[in-house]
């Protein structure tokens, strides 16, 4: 056989691999069940949200313009999605910023419909954290690509860059151009829209700059299967404080593993029983609805005077509790739960203290307990799942939230408030709630109550 037949019998064969091994990886990737978000022709199943930026089609790709004076935009699916795997690729102007919001929502209470969720972000700067995770108005940066300098190094400028993102569970990973760039593991939202930001820009910054989006896919059914591993260390946000947290001088209020920094309210220790540490959980077990009968009230073992608090609780059926603030734990050393002003927390569906209290409905959830009612509109989540609650108390104005919205505030000490007291069981106590500083209360009021991500800054 001549050598020049080799060379050709050589050359067929490897064109026949080649074609094979494409057909192949062809029939693979045609054998995964992704459902086109985008037509390539319309915006249907899609709708604007927030701002006035401008959305077009053109070539098969969603264009949007930066408009000034208008808040961010966002082109968001009218469906929304809880686990999936999202594909898509975006090409977007090196002076502008942007991002993917995915398990995002829209609602009347937060923020007056503020969008808000978790944020791939599109970062053309050269800070480069396209990829990164923020968490649009509400917590800030998750995961930054400081340290992941292959993944920084993986965007192209002025070109076009292809992200995947798995939400799985409580787990969410992103790649930027087949390069791992953020592993998260947070419990904050579950389910949402998916939508295209359009940044807001400033008014000497030039109108009109785009950024673009085609090829728009994803997995909603059976996605485990298509899953991909990471070799990225997940950041965990349970009972841990982010990087903005920590640079807005947050502190936690609880390790989420030991009982450092509380006591009993009537203990020099913690409670033997009653409460236990299970899951990264705070946990008061149930002793048949009796007040502090068990293991009785915990409290911090540092006082606090101008304080932000933040917790997240999750109830049982029927359960009553309460976060307590300004506590003086040497009033009333006799039965029951000791002194304090009480964010109340309560299974307002089936526990009889909803339609109780001395002003009507201020027993009921996220009430200033037993004195001024919570916005009876506010947004609750129900039994079984996690909630938000929020404590702000600046030169006595004190504000009560819930998931994100503001549902009661007051003066304290002002003569309004102590009209307030003095129509109520807590007359009996001199100065009830007045104290410049105090310990921070979980009460034990006999039902289980789980508690975590605690953490508060001073004011």
């Amino acid at each position: 056989m001549t050598r020049t037949r080799i060379l050709i019998y050589k050359t067929a064969f490897l064109c026949f691999a080649f074609i094979l091994f494409q057909s192949c990886g062809s029939s693979e990737a045609n054998e995964t069940p992704w459902k086109s978000l985008f037509d390539g022709e319309t915006l249907q199943g899609w709708t604007t949200s927030g701002g006035e930026a401008k959305y077009r089609i053109e070539n098969s790709a969603i264009i949007g313009s930066t408009v000034h004076n208008t808040p961010n935009t966002f082109l968001t699916t009218e469906e929304n999605y809880s686990n999936f795997i999202l594909e898509l690729e975006f090409k977007v102007d090196s002076s502008m910023n942007s991002g993917i919001q995915i398990r995002s929502n829209s609602n009347e209470q937060y923020m007056d419909g503020r969008v808000h969720g978790y944020q791939v972000e599109i970062d053309p700067s050269e800070r480069a954290y396209s990829g990164g995770i923020y968490d649009e108005a509400r917590r800030g940066w998750l995961v930054t690509l400081e340290g992941n300098k292959e993944a920084q190094a993986a965007f192209k400028q002025n070109e076009w860059n292809k992200y995947r993102i798995e939400a799985i569970g409580d787990t969410i990973k992103t790649w930027i151009n087949g390069v791992p760039a953020a592993h998260l593991i947070d419990e904050k939202t579950s389910s949402g829209f998916i939508a295209l930001q359009v940044h807001s820009i400033g008014q000497n910054d030039r109108e009109g700059t785009e950024i673009m989006w085609k090829n728009i896919k994803i997995l909603s059914e059976d996605i485990e299967q298509y899953s991909t591993d990471t070799p990225l260390e997940p950041v965990t946000t349970r009972n841990s404080l982010t990087g903005n947290e920590e640079n807005n001088g947050w502190e936690l209020l609880w390790d989420g593993e030991t009982t450092e920094g509380w006591r009993g309210a009537r203990l020099d220790k913690f409670p033997e029983e009653g409460w236990i540490i299970e899951n990264g959980e705070l946990i008061v077990l149930s002793s048949g609805g009796q007040e502090s009968a068990a293991g009785g009230d915990i409290v911090t073992t540092e006082l606090y005077g101008d304080f932000e608090l933040k917790f997240d609780f999750k109830l049982t059926e029927g359960a009553n509790s309460g976060v307590k603030y300004y506590v003086d734990t040497y009033i009333n050393k006799g039965p029951g739960s000791s002194i304090g002003l009480e964010y109340q927390i309560l299974d307002d569906e089936t526990h009889p203290d909803a339609k109780l209290g001395n002003h009507e409905g201020s027993r009921t959830l996220a009430s200033l307990y037993d004195l001024i009612q919570a916005d009876p509109e506010k947004p609750v989540n129900p039994v079984g799942e996690w909630n938000s609650g929020r404590i702000v108390s600046k030169d006595n104005h004190v504000e009560h939230w819930l998931n994100g919205m503001k549902v009661l505030e007051y003066e304290r000490k002002s003569n309004d408030y102590r009209e307030l007291v003095a129509e109520s069981k807590y007359d009996q106590w001199p100065n009830f709630g007045e104290k410049d500083k105090g310990h921070i209360l979980l009460q034990d009021h006999g039902d289980r109550v789980a508690f975590k991500n605690i953490k508060i800054k001073n004011l």
